[in-house]
């Protein structure tokens, strides 16, 4: 192997200019390659860290999402007094809460985005320790006033501490900015409950979250909202929830993004086999005289294999580095699950740079299959004329 490498090696040298314009196609689809990766992962990331394992979503029985479900304030309190809520102090950690979608405009561009407007209390924090306030302050009981998600406050116009939003016929104050790890609430608006239930006509919540003192309680849980006939919900997880509002998204994502790679990968495949063909040509006498030397054609078609693989490997490697860059942008998309903007990231994860390494050494390997044959099958006699001449 030693030698493969040191042989390898000097050719790729040997030949800079060709096998580095191979190297550099190889890595854009790469990059490419990763960079979807990346994204669909960044979507996944933003929305399954949204929910906490120890949390517990409460949704109308039949109901999909928030947005789409209620909650009467009759089941809220009966459900508030289930003996195995967990506890802070003598109060439990249950948050009901309104989910509406409103519209507001981004900044810079003009254009207009839905946005998840989340009414909720002080326990709506408390039962989501990852979310904090960074600036400002918590928004008052019964006041116009609102917090936004980091990401509502960079991304749309008002949206900032101190500014002015106007939904639901009334203006809102902004009060404070909260951090939540970079889930999906940093994407929202929250306010206080009771005010968004009459600014939008709301007589009923849209959902629930309470946390158990031991998550392996849920089937207890299930079982007694089974026994109240009052208590017409669905309770799940709340990782499990905003893990089923990701597959959509990271699915559109990922067969687009595999789908424009396929076809580029075509392209860099072809470079590498023209690449690989030049290399057998230039090097006929040498084959020859390393076949004279004792060298078998299984070693032969080894060795241009390996020199395919290993122009992979570094194509691979440089666009794997380029992607890492993409950490430090951000993007936004619409969720199909709820209609809402979403704010995320690009995340790199050990998982994809191997694909990434494997992709890329693969694509290059399959463009030399060919070229290595021809010159396992390169004729003794005939090579080495070059060399007489």
């Amino acid at each position: 192997m030693s030698i493969f490498f040191s042989y390898n090696l000097r050719h790729l040298f040997a030949r800079r200019i060709t096998n580095l314009l191979t190297i550099t196609g190889i890595s854009m689809v790469v990059f490419i390659f990763v960079g979807v990766l990346m994204l669909a992962q960044g979507v996944k990331y933003t929305l399954v860290n949204t929910g906490s394992m120890d949390n517990v979503l409460v949704l109308r029985k039949g109901a999909i999402s928030e947005i789409g479900s209620g909650l009467y304030r009759e089941q809220a309190a009966i459900l508030e007094t289930y003996p195995d809520i967990a506890r802070l102090g003598e109060d439990p950690l249950f948050s009901p809460e309104v989910v509406v979608l409103i519209t507001l405009e981004k900044k810079g561009t003009g254009a207009a985005a839905n946005v998840t407007l989340r009414g909720g209390s002080a326990e709506s924090f408390r039962v989501r320790p990852q979310v904090r306030i960074v600036s400002g302050r918590m928004w008052r009981p019964g006041s116009n006033e609102v917090v936004t998600g980091k990401q509502v406050a960079q991304r749309f116009k008002n949206g900032a501490l101190g500014q002015t939003l106007r939904f639901g016929r009334q203006n809102w104050t902004v009060v404070g900015t909260f951090e939540s790890g970079g889930s999906g609430f940093e994407s929202e608006t929250w306010g206080d409950a009771d005010r968004f239930m009459d600014a939008f006509g709301r007589t009923y919540y849209s959902s629930a979250i309470l946390r158990l003192r031991d998550p392996s309680l849920l089937p207890t849980l299930q079982t007694y909202i089974d026994e109240d006939p009052r208590l017409q919900v669905s309770v799940t997880p709340e990782t499990a929830y905003y893990e089923s509002r990701s597959g959509g998204l990271v699915n559109f994502i990922r067969t687009l993004g595999l789908m424009l790679t396929g076809l580029f990968s075509a392209g860099a495949s072809l470079g590498a086999m023209i690449t690989m063909y030049g290399a057998v040509a230039n090097r006929t006498t040498e084959i020859g005289t390393l076949r004279a030397m004792g060298f078998t054609r299984s070693k032969i078609f080894s060795l241009f294999v390996f020199e395919s693989a290993l122009v992979g490997f570094i194509g691979s490697v440089l666009g794997i580095a380029l992607a890492s860059l993409l950490q430090f942008t951000s993007l936004s998309t619409i969720n199909f699950a709820t209609m809402s903007e979403l704010a995320y990231g690009f995340v790199l994860t050990h998982s994809i740079a191997i694909w990434g390494v494997l992709f890329g050494v693969i694509m290059a390997t399959l463009g030399g299959l060919l070229p290595a044959i021809r010159a396992m099958r390169t004729n003794i006699p005939h090579a080495l004329k070059f060399r007489g001449a």
